[in-house]
């Protein structure tokens, strides 16, 4: 009788049970079904929940792997209407802009490795090309990140001068440009080379070297500064 008297005083309730043990405990569907709070009357909010993180994109699992779900997609589960979506699709954003905090405290922008790192998990999922300057200070410190283009990118396009024009107003010391390969392979175009070609000249010229340009390939990634192609 003891134990079933204390069994039952465990909190069943994601709400009871956050207020009883603390965030920590509570598995992700039962974090989201905080945030739901009502379900349907056939499931409650952590069956709810349990639904949507189904929805989770390969290779990432839980609330990362909701980032790339649509509000659409998220609107298939039942009991999911339009604003439960956005308040999920804000949450998932949350999520990656806290990770993205997290990984910036301690990168070091002169380390190729740790810079593909950061960029990572934004970029290599992305099916269509960005491209980014990051804007630099005199301890190596990032000032800004541009984005400079989306979309069908024809790199020999970008023009050098728009890059440090925007660097010269964000008052860089160094610059880093990053961009992304929808392929998945990072190996650097001629596009690619013709235009960090361009920038590193100009870069030389006005006193704002490039130290690299990155290519964010699925998991991989190519330096031009390991490259020696800088």
């Amino acid at each position: 009788m003891k134990n079933t008297k204390q069994a039952s005083t465990v909190p069943n309730r994601p709400y009871e049970k956050f207020m009883a043990y603390g965030a920590e405990h509570l598995t992700e569907s039962e974090l989201l079904a905080i945030i739901l709070r009502t379900g349907t009357k056939d499931m409650d909010a952590t069956r709810v929940a349990e639904e949507v993180l189904k929805l989770a994109r390969y290779p990432r699992e839980g609330l990362l792997g909701l980032y790339d779900v649509t509000l659409d997609e998220l609107m298939t589960v039942k009991g999911v209407g339009e604003v439960k979506a956005v308040k999920l699709k804000c949450l998932t954003e949350l999520s990656a802009r806290i990770s993205s905090s997290t990984a910036r405290e301690g990168l070091l922008f002169h380390n190729s490795r740790t810079v593909a790192e950061y960029f990572m998990e934004r970029m290599r999922h992305r099916s269509t090309e960005c491209v980014l300057l990051v804007s630099l200070d005199a301890k190596g410190m990032s000032i800004r990140e541009t984005q400079l283009s989306s979309g069908s990118v024809q790199m020999s396009l970008i023009s050098p001068r728009e890059i440090f024009l925007e660097a010269l107003q964000n008052k860089a010391v160094n610059i880093l440009l990053v961009h992304n390969h929808p392929s998945g392979d990072p190996t650097p175009s001629a596009s690619d080379k013709e235009l960090t070609i361009r920038v590193a000249q100009m870069g030389e010229q006005i006193g704002i070297p490039l130290l690299d340009h990155i290519v964010i390939g699925d998991n991989r990634y190519a330096s031009f500064k390991e490259l020696c192609l800088l």
